[in-house]
């Protein structure tokens, strides 16, 4: 049985942003402690040794604070760490061979940037859980992104996905708000938490952006 889960405050922990391994534990757990409802690891800069290592060393905080653990792309490291999942994207391995893989328990996410991309996910039955929709503004973090689609595409990305849908990309504490008139499901934030000063504080604000939005 597929785990309940809770897109609210998405954190995508980015190594390299929060300075290596160790400050990746402490961003996390302080994320955790302010709010965060997911933590996907993304690391694509890392060699897969040390991501399967972080991996493992994120679990256990995790699964203490009842929030999915997701990995980025690799299904290898989904596995070898008991991760609850995996996010993938359009030139990722599909997501039908995903579950295959991965069984009927895992959470898999899917990342959309056109309502073309939203139309095949939607056929895809309960292959997938949610959707990542985005990059909602520019963004450094992910150098292959699509365009941007802007608060309106996103809002349209919305409301024809069947699945619940997380905005990302360029979403940071001062237009969160704005992020939220397109009524996704959560915002999923990398610089956001992992460059914040206080990374618990961070966590908590958006959290405060997302019960405000909610009716």
């Amino acid at each position: 049985m597929r785990p309940a889960f809770d897109l609210s405050v998405y954190l995508v922990l980015d190594p390299v942003q929060c300075g290596g391994h160790a400050a990746s534990l402490d961003v996390a757990r302080a994320a955790l402690a302010g709010g965060a409802t997911v933590v996907q690891l993304r690391a694509p800069e890392w060699h897969k040794r040390a991501w399967l290592a972080l991996a493992r060393d994120l679990l256990p905080l995790t699964r203490a604070a009842r929030v999915p653990l997701i990995i980025d792309d690799h299904l290898d490291i989904a596995l070898a760490a008991g991760a609850d999942g995996v996010h993938v994207g359009q030139r990722d391995l599909p997501a039908h061979v995903a579950r295959e893989l991965l069984g009927p328990d895992a959470l898999i996410g899917l990342s959309v940037s056109r309502m073309r991309e939203v139309d095949e996910a939607n056929a895809l039955g309960d292959t997938i859980d949610y959707l990542g929709a985005g990059p909602v503004f520019a963004t450094s973090t992910k150098t292959d992104a699509s365009a941007p689609c802007g608060i309106d595409g996103l809002a349209e990305l919305c409301a024809h996905a069947r699945y619940p849908t997380v905005a990302i990309g360029g979403i940071q504490l001062h237009n969160a708000a704005d992020v939220m008139r397109a009524k996704p499901a959560g915002l999923a934030v990398v610089s956001a938490i992992c460059k914040a000063p206080n990374a618990r504080e961070a966590a908590a604000r958006l959290r405060e952006t997302m019960s405000r939005a909610q009716p």
